[in-house]
């Protein structure tokens, strides 16, 4: 059976950008593992659930999801997963995964060994996106240099923050996104003309945001088929 680890943030992961590849993927028949930096539930970001921007229905669905999914409720530590035990690792977004997911040994492990090796698949998701700027393969390098790649874009979090990064919660954003891929030589595109953008390069899938998160999880499932 198909195997895929989702590694989660539990400071603010986004509703859609995880539960909608998680859905897609286990509807498909694929086996699916929730990891977490400790091993605690990951917690969803409110915002990301907010009626009045997704609507009630859709926000009634996915906070179902959320408290009620056994394997989100019952992840398991990132830093006992092994990539090799995996067809995908999938990195959903959320501001959250600035201060946990990006910064985390094994998470970057898991992206590295996953895009690296012969058989794995990552994807990448919005702001976990900012994990590119950190992982580094085995001789140093970064692992985004040279790579086509899509994530959340500066002219957005500009509309989200204020004059001092602040976020509408009070945390002060640590760094954006796109400026950290693109100094470690991450060829960065957004197509922010697109409705979606979901980018393949190789055995990297990395989507904009959470209106492109249908598409990848398709684009996902594509590369699994393959």
């Amino acid at each position: 059976m198909t195997r895929t680890l989702f590694v989660v943030s539990e400071d603010g992961y986004w509703a859609e950008e995880c539960i909608e590849p998680l859905t897609t993927l286990e509807d498909a028949g694929v086996e699916t593992t929730v990891a977490t930096p400790t091993g605690a539930p990951p917690v969803v970001d409110e915002a990301s659930l907010d009626p009045e921007e997704i609507g009630a229905e859709a926000a009634e669905e996915l906070r179902a999801i959320d408290e009620d999914h056994p394997k989100l409720n019952d992840p398991v530590p990132v830093a006992g997963e092994d990539a090799d035990d995996y067809d995908a690792v999938v990195f959903p977004g959320g501001h959250g995964t600035c201060w946990d997911i990006n910064q985390d040994a094994d998470a970057r492990r898991l992206l590295v060994d996953a895009v690296s090796g012969d058989d794995g698949t990552a994807l990448v998701v919005c702001h976990a996106v900012g994990l590119l700027a950190f992982a580094r393969t085995d001789d140093g390098k970064p692992l985004v240099a040279g790579r086509s790649v899509t994530g959340f874009p500066n002219a957005w979090e500009a509309d989200l923050v204020d004059d001092h990064d602040r976020l509408p919660d009070g945390r002060k954003l640590p760094y954006w996104v796109e400026d950290e891929v693109k100094a470690v030589g991450g060829e960065w595109d957004a197509e922010l003309d697109a409705e979606t953008s979901v980018t393949v390069d190789g055995d990297l899938i990395t989507a904009r945001g959470p209106g492109s998160s249908a598409a990848a999880a398709e684009t996902l499932l594509s590369a699994l088929d393959e």
